[in-house]
């Protein structure tokens, strides 16, 4: 049981109702309430969700926009080096 709890269960239990008093006392005194701090929590997760799909986004639309030039030149390239790589082949 002492390894799950970190040292005695009887004293950590002790000690997280201590703190959570005193962090409970601190947030009476800035008015926080924790419904609040939920509501700003999943706030802020939505934030960094759209955030990550924001960043997805503006990196699909520059690569849409590079790869309208890339793809074609490269499509050409390798159907020139083909050609090349054929016409290679065939000399003794």
């Amino acid at each position: 049981m002492e390894r799950i709890f970190g040292g005695n269960p009887i004293a950590v239990i002790i000690r997280l109702v201590i703190i959570s008093v005193i962090v409970g006392i601190v947030m009476a005194a800035l008015d926080i309430q924790p419904q609040e701090l939920i509501e700003r929590l999943g706030l802020l997760a939505r934030r960094i969700y759209d955030m990550g799909f924001g960043a997805i986004e503006w990196g699909l639309q520059y690569f849409l926009l590079g790869a309208i030039v890339v793809i074609p030149i490269w499509v050409i390239m390798r159907l020139i080096g083909s050609a090349r790589g054929s016409k290679d082949r065939n000399r003794p």
